[in-house]
C-alpha cells in the first residue's frame, strides 16, 4: 500500500473512532468469505459497520484520535464492529453469537460509550435482553417506585384537604359575622371658635398748638390792606 493510500485509510479510521463511542473487537481468522459477508450483513441491519483493519495502521489511528485503550486489543487479524448510533446490546448478541457457532471468531474485547471492557463485560452485553424490552424495564422500575410513594401519601392527602377546607369555612364564617355587626357612629365634631377681632385702637387726641398756625394764615390775608392805607396817606 502507497504511503498516499496509507494517509487515507487512518484519516477515515481517525473520523469513525471520534464520531464511535462504542465497538466491539473480533479475531476473524478462519472465518470464510462468504461468513464474513454474513455478519457484516446482519451488523448493519443493527446499525454497525464491521470491518477488517490493518493493526499498525489502526494504532496510529487511535493514537490520532486519542482513544488508547483500542491500542491493546489490536493483536492477530483484527475486525471492527463500530457501533456508533446502532444497538449495541443487538450487535454483542450478534458477534457472540457467530463465535459460539462457527467456534472461529474470537471476542476481544472493545470500547463500550467511552469505557474500555474486556471479551467477558461484551458477552454480558449480549446476554441483555433486546434494547426495547430494556427500556421498557428501565421504566419500569421507575414508574414503579412512584406508584408506590403516591399510594402512601393518598391518604395523608385526603386528611389534609379535610383540614384546609374546615379551617377555610371558619374563616369565611368569621368575616361574615365580623360584617353584620353595625358600625360604631362617628363622634360630633367640636365646633370650631371663630377668631376675635381686634378691638380698633382710639384716635390721637388734636393737640391745642395745632390750631395756632391756622389761625395766623387767617390773619395773612390783612397786611395787604394796611399797606395800601400807609401808601395813601404818603400820596395825600
Amino acid at each position: 500500500m502507497q504511503k498516499r493510500d496509507k494517509e487515507r485509510v487512518v484519516g477515515e479510521l481517525v473520523e469513525r473512532l471520534r464520531s464511535t463511542d462504542t465497538l466491539i473487537v473480533a479475531d476473524y481468522r478462519g472465518l470464510s468469505m462468504s461468513e464474513m459477508d454474513g455478519v457484516r450483513t446482519e451488523l448493519l441491519q443493527h446499525g454497525a459497520r464491521f470491518s477488517v483493519v490493518k493493526n499498525t495502521l489502526t494504532k496510529r489511528a487511535a493514537e490520532e484520535a486519542g482513544v488508547t485503550q483500542l491500542i491493546e486489543l489490536l493483536e492477530g487479524p483484527t475486525a471492527v464492529a463500530f457501533v456508533g448510533d446502532g444497538d449495541m446490546v443487538a450487535v454483542a448478541k450478534t458477534l457472540n453469537e457467530t463465535a459460539r457457532r462457527t467456534r472461529i471468531l474470537t471476542l476481544k474485547g472493545g470500547i463500550v460509550q467511552g469505557q474500555a471492557v474486556t471479551a467477558e463485560q461484551v458477552r454480558e452485553l449480549a446476554s441483555l435482553p433486546p434494547t426495547e424490552a430494556l427500556q421498557g424495564q428501565v421504566l419500569g422500575a421507575i414508574v414503579g417506585p412512584l406508584n408506590a410513594i403516591v399510594g402512601l401519601f393518598t391518604a395523608p392527602l385526603r386528611e389534609l384537604v379535610g383540614v384546609v377546607d374546615a379551617r377555610i369555612r371558619q374563616l369565611e364564617e368569621q368575616e361574615a359575622a365580623q360584617a353584620a355587626k353595625p358600625e360604631p357612629e362617628p363622634e360630633a365634631a367640636e365646633p370650631k371658635s371663630e377668631p376675635e377681632e381686634p378691638e380698633p385702637e382710639p384716635e390721637p387726641e388734636a393737640r391745642p398748638d395745632a390750631e395756632e398756625p391756622a389761625a395766623e394764615a387767617e390773619a395773612a390775608p390783612d397786611e395787604p390792606e394796611e399797606a395800601q392805607t400807609e401808601t395813601d396817606q404818603e400820596d395825600d
